[in-house]
């Protein structure tokens, strides 16, 4: 896949120092990146900006990752999304919780900067063809 023909991607974390991290290793590989920093943020810019992948923290304050995406995934383009679940918790009911909120995939904090670009790689092979 091209830089051109790489999905945008939302990255929503309410630590701006791990977005900011995110979004500029995520950028150098050539991905279009959004950044919103907590979750009422991130739906308005989700619908401004229609990303296929969205990065999302769970630990928020106000709407948290699991409310995010939940309501992500049940909008109208909530099967064409892919939405990884970016967490702390490593509790295996934590990773349940993100599954049954309909999460796709998730990586857990701390994470090497190679395996998120290797989680992200691989969600966008499981994106729905245009």
């Amino acid at each position: 896949m091209t830089a051109a023909n790489l999905p945008g991607i939302l990255v929503v974390d309410d630590n701006e120092d791990n977005a900011h991290i995110i979004r500029d290793y995520l950028e150098a590989k050539g991905y279009p990146i959004t950044v919103a920093y907590n979750g009422d943020e991130a739906i308005t810019l989700f619908q401004q900006t229609k990303p296929s992948i969205v990065l999302l923290d769970v630990m928020m304050p106000g709407r948290d990752g699991w409310q995010v995406c939940r309501e992500l995934k049940t909008g109208a383009s909530g099967k064409s999304i892919r939405v990884v679940m970016v967490t702390a918790l490593q509790d295996w009911m934590d990773k349940r919780q993100a599954l049954e909120t309909g999460a796709d995939d998730f990586v857990e904090k701390p994470f090497e900067l190679a395996k998120l670009a290797e989680v992200v790689e691989r969600n966008v092979a499981k994106l729905p063809k245009a």
